[in-house]
């Protein structure tokens, strides 16, 4: 009896916790009207330094002139993304906390078989920038010098060419999606991430990897590396002379966007609200300013819906690719 009265007391005072740390306590609209009245905070999936922190805390700056509240983010990496979108899907959902990713642990992870769940596990609020500045980058050692030069070579000996990648990640949905298209066979190597991409393409060790073009700018203006082809549907004006992948005849755009999403039960007036403050913000020009120098990014913003309709839209053409990803991630 003492063992059942222990358990239900712990089980009356979770429940007393959540019930007062709920969202909707004081009703959608009343809750959304004061809300932010306190800091929120937001867990990315990334390390402090990447695009994806940057996108938070660039949002964060402009959230804050907005709100008068900060946006605290959090970083906490690790297992492909999963710590943070199992913390958020553990948290209480009264707004006050949020994840801040992108379509690789909500959306690729589900394809590639690293997690069970996608976007729909969560209340997605916005994407309030979308990744347009991924391009395919060649080393210098390698001699390749446009995507055309690539696939010729390819097909005139599979294999050769040596792609780095980060097995289960975009990157290696990226590439799949690329030899679908072309018809052609690259080796891939489990490099890592864009730092240890970016460190074996100078010493030559792989030949082509798609990076986020803002972290190779340098390399490509001193000649280092070559820009072969960007993703996008037309040219980002931010990425200089770099031809679109269908320019080169290869029928492929594959951006990735940023997300924002509250735990599953979140009051829909907040999730609500979070999409109009973001829409103020990527209508800032200080703020679109930002992103272009910071990563070549154009201030995109999809409202909610738009963004759920987005992100399934790409989830139902990457699982095509299931098999692929899931037999390189057991």
């Amino acid at each position: 009896m003492k063992k059942f009265g222990k358990i239900f007391l712990m089980g009356l005072c979770a429940a007393t916790i959540l019930s007062g740390c709920g969202g909707k306590k004081d009703g959608g609209k009343d809750a959304a009207a004061v809300w932010p009245n306190k800091p929120v905070e937001v867990v990315l999936h990334a390390s402090a330094g990447g695009d994806t922190d940057f996108n938070a805390r660039t949002f964060g700056e402009f959230f804050e002139k907005e709100t008068k509240k900060p946006l605290v983010v959090t970083n906490m990496p690790g297992a492909s993304g999963l710590a943070a979108t199992e913390s958020i899907k553990a948290t209480p959902a009264n707004g006050y906390k949020a994840l801040f990713t992108h379509s690789g642990p909500m959306v690729v992870n589900y394809v590639s078989g690293i997690s069970d769940y996608d976007f729909k596990e969560f209340d997605v609020a916005c994407i309030p920038a979308i990744d347009g500045g991924s391009v395919l980058v060649a080393s210098k050692q390698s001699g390749i010098t446009s995507l055309k030069d690539l696939i010729e070579k390819s097909q005139a000996n599979p294999e050769s060419v040596i792609y780095g990648t980060e097995f289960g990640g975009f990157s290696h949905l990226q590439v799949l999606i690329l030899q679908d298209k072309t018809g052609v066979k690259l080796k891939l190597a489990d490099i890592g991430s864009t730092s240890e991409k970016v460190t074996n393409l100078l010493g030559g060790r792989i030949d082509v990897a798609s990076i986020a073009y803002g972290s190779i700018k340098d390399y490509v203006q001193n000649g280092d590396m070559i820009a072969l082809a960007q993703y996008n549907g037309e040219r980002n004006p931010y990425l200089g002379d770099v031809p679109t992948a269908k320019e080169s005849g290869v029928d492929m755009e594959m951006n990735n966007p940023y997300i924002i999403a509250f735990p599953k039960g979140t009051d829909p007036a907040i999730v609500a609200k979070m999409s109009e403050i973001a829409e103020k913000v990527v209508g800032t020009p200080e703020y679109a300013e930002k992103l272009k120098i910071g990563f070549s990014q154009q201030a995109k913003i999809l409202t909610t819906e738009e963004a759920k309709a987005y992100l399934q839209k790409i989830e139902d053409e990457y699982m095509q690719y299931k098999d692929v990803l899931r037999n390189t991630t057991k």
